[in-house]
């Protein structure tokens, strides 16, 4: 069974309790879809401009991550139509983020978790 952490942004933490990406999480869905299993292993939240995520990052895997997803909301915005990469979401360097993470760890970091917008696959720095 996979224990896969989420990091989400600070800009979204009062609005959205992550109750979909949990669900992504248990029901191994949208961002999640390639597990067999999946457990939550910890969250945490990220602050701008992001100089914290290489040190939660190694909290969870000193937990016992295998693997930590970053929000989509972190790089695309919710749309009439659903969400959309168009805009970009609220992390303007979540890329150069995410490759920190991944390059501090060691773990694998995956770019979404729920609400992947259409057409999108999500992006893993292995």
């Amino acid at each position: 069974m996979i224990k896969a952490a989420i990091i989400r942004c600070e800009k979204n933490e009062t609005r959205c309790p992550l109750t979909n990406c949990f669900k992504c999480l248990v029901e191994t869905k949208e961002g999640f879809a390639g597990y067999d299993e999946c457990m939550p292993a910890g969250v945490f939240t990220c602050r701008c401009p992001g100089d914290n995520a290489v040190d939660l990052a190694k909290i969870i895997k000193s937990k016992g991550a295998d693997v930590i997803h970053f929000c989509t909301c972190t790089f695309a915005t919710k749309t009439d139509q659903g969400w959309s990469q168009e805009k970009g979401g609220f992390c303007k360097s979540i890329d150069t983020l995410i490759a920190k993470v991944h390059e501090a760890t060691g773990l694998p970091c995956v770019k979404g978790s729920a609400h992947l917008p259409k057409d999108y696959t999500a992006k893993v720095w292995e």
